[in-house]
């Protein structure tokens, strides 16, 4: 594939993830909205799903939708894609791409719930539908949590490549869900830099009225802890001895 192939495939299939991943956070956050306040649960398989139609959506370059994945491949020595290297080129490309359309799906998504944002509702609130935050502020454990989480989906997606299921992205959409139920509570789970850093900077410069900080204080946890884990399972899962 051209550059132009590979930028436009991940560009939209991030695009396609934060869209619908933004959306469902707004859609239980936001005042007036009809999911108000349905819960954990919406949102965890809100963004399974999301993955879920990403990934199809980027079906030609893999579905990396994630800076960690692409880093933790090119860690592994595999490549990014069938036909797709990793060489460093290609590595810049897969994240500019990812960034650009988290970013854009997140104004995507304010568009489509434009009205509810207008509303008076509390800043953490709005910010919650762009970006993670801990539940509890303690920077080096939060790294922890994020590095975890991301090492289970970077570990999961290279073991794959050995499993004859062919469930692709289904499979990668209840790896999200399971990642969210079970590790998701401490700080959110971003376990993606694109994710958080994308639409955090949508928030930063959209007119949303009342929206408050987009806690810059916080938002190199989430794209530390990610890379962290990607490069850790990268380096650890090809050395296990029998599994590749």
């Amino acid at each position: 594939m051209s550059l132009a192939q590979i930028f436009l495939s991940e560009f939209f299939g991030t695009f396609i993830l934060i869209l619908f991943g933004a959306g469902v956070c707004a859609a239980v956050n936001l005042p007036k909205s009809k999911a108000q306040a349905s819960g954990w649960i919406v949102i965890a398989f809100g963004w399974g799903l999301a993955v879920f139609m990403g990934v199809y959506a980027a079906y030609a370059t893999g579905g990396h939708l994630n800076p960690a994945v692409t880093i933790g491949l090119a860690v592994a020595g595999k490549d990014l894609a069938a036909g797709v290297p990793a060489t460093a080129t290609n590595i810049i490309v897969y994240i500019i791409a990812q960034m650009l359309g988290a970013f854009l799906g997140a104004v995507a998504a304010w568009l489509a719930y434009k009205k509810h944002f207008d509303e008076e509702a509390p800043a953490d609130a709005k910010l919650a539908c762009f970006s993670t935050g801990p539940g509890i502020r303690a920077y080096g454990w939060n790294i922890v949590t994020e590095a975890i989480g991301t090492f289970a989906l970077v570990a999961w997606v290279l073991y794959n490549g050995k499993s004859p299921s062919e469930l692709g992205p289904l499979a990668v959409a209840f790896v999200i869900v399971a990642i969210g139920l079970s590790l998701g509570g401490p700080t959110g789970y971003a376990i993606n830099p694109a994710r958080d850093l994308g639409p955090r900077i949508a928030h930063a410069v959209l007119p949303i009225p009342g929206k408050g900080s987009s806690d810059w204080a916080y938002s190199w946890v989430p794209v530390v802890g990610p890379l962290i884990g990607g490069t850790v399972a990268g380096l650890l899962i090809p050395n296990m001895a029998g599994l590749f």
